[in-house]
């Protein structure tokens, strides 16, 4: 009787929660689908079933795959280099001071530095934008340009245009996003590398091992679950981009340019939705983003499963 009373009381809690979810999150889900298979303009209400053409159209897009590339890019580099320095200063700050009678510790002022590091975290990305403007200006009085200047790389008359030069845009893009996103994952790191014991680092020490060795036999294998989850993230991450690009690079709506060097997927889908009124064409774009942003977190996941280190 008790048993089966309980179950009036949990449908209760949860028939609220998941029809929210279903209306709020999977309906739009499955409507973006069905929208996919015409050519609906997203001015009414009007629209024709067209099968598979909006997909078929996508991969002879020459820009659609131009976008693709530069999200692969991303998905490249941006996941790699933010660890690699996450970890980097993670490591510098709670395990590379000098050993003593306290034993291992962090470097003197460790907790001021992360603050300092994850104060990008906390700028909006319109504090970014205007931050970054400044940057990348494309006169002598840009903060890059003033310092090349000086060091006397690059003529004054004559400055890099950055977020005008088609082989730096989408780089000075990933810039940005490697440098507001350091900081989370080097505190995330550092949560991590402080719930290590210390005896192990000071055993290693003991036995010889260099603080690169520690870094890799150690410290490495013990976060890598920090690690995976990081990757997943920042992989995300980088099918998006979307604010940076639509609000710093030149382009008629959304921005992207020059000439498409700095495209990626959601500025060229939101340009077809909200500008060119091919909105089923943008469905279909938004339903091969969410398929390749599922297929790479299950890839990504299953790739980087390790065995567990229990210590």
């Amino acid at each position: 009787m008790r048993r089966n009373s309980k179950y009036p009381f949990i449908v209760g809690f949860l028939i609220v929660p998941v029809a929210l979810y279903a209306l709020l999150v999977l309906w739009p889900y499955i409507q973006t689908f069905g929208y996919s298979f015409t050519d609906w303009s997203g001015e009414s209400q009007k629209m024709k079933f067209i099968g598979f053409k909006n997909y078929s159209t996508l991969f002879s897009d020459d820009v659609f795959r131009k976008a693709l590339w530069h999200n692969v890019l991303m998905l490249i580099f941006l996941p790699l280099v933010t660890i690699l320095l996450a970890l980097f200063f993670a490591f510098l700050l709670n395990v590379g001071g000098r050993g003593g009678t306290a034993g291992i510790q962090g470097v003197r002022g460790s907790a001021f530095y992360k603050v300092v590091f994850f104060f990008p975290q906390v700028l909006s990305v319109a504090i970014l934008v205007v931050l970054f403007e400044a940057v990348y200006r494309s006169d002598g009085g840009g903060l890059l340009n003033g310092i090349l200047i000086k060091l006397h790389l690059e003529s004054a008359n004559n400055p890099t245009e950055w977020l005008n030069d088609p082989t730096f845009v989408l780089w000075c893009i990933m810039g940005i996003l490697v440098w507001s996103g350091v900081g989370f994952y080097l505190v995330l790191f550092s949560a991590a590398m402080q719930s290590i014991p210390k005896e192990i680092y000071e055993a290693a020490l003991l036995d010889g091992a260099g603080r690169g060795q520690t870094f890799f036999r150690v410290t490495m294998p013990l976060l890598w679950d920090s690690v995976q989850t990081a990757w997943v993230y920042l992989a995300i991450a980088a099918m998006d981009g979307f604010a940076l690009v639509s609000a710093l690079t030149p382009g008629v709506s959304y921005g992207g340019g020059p000439d498409y060097h700095s495209e990626v997927l959601a500025t060229y889908l939101m340009r077809n939705f909200l500008y060119l009124g091919k909105s089923g064409y943008a469905c279909a774009m938004g339903v091969v983003i969410l398929l390749l942003t599922l297929i790479l977190s299950i890839v990504t996941l299953r790739v980087t499963r390790r065995e567990r280190i229990e210590f």
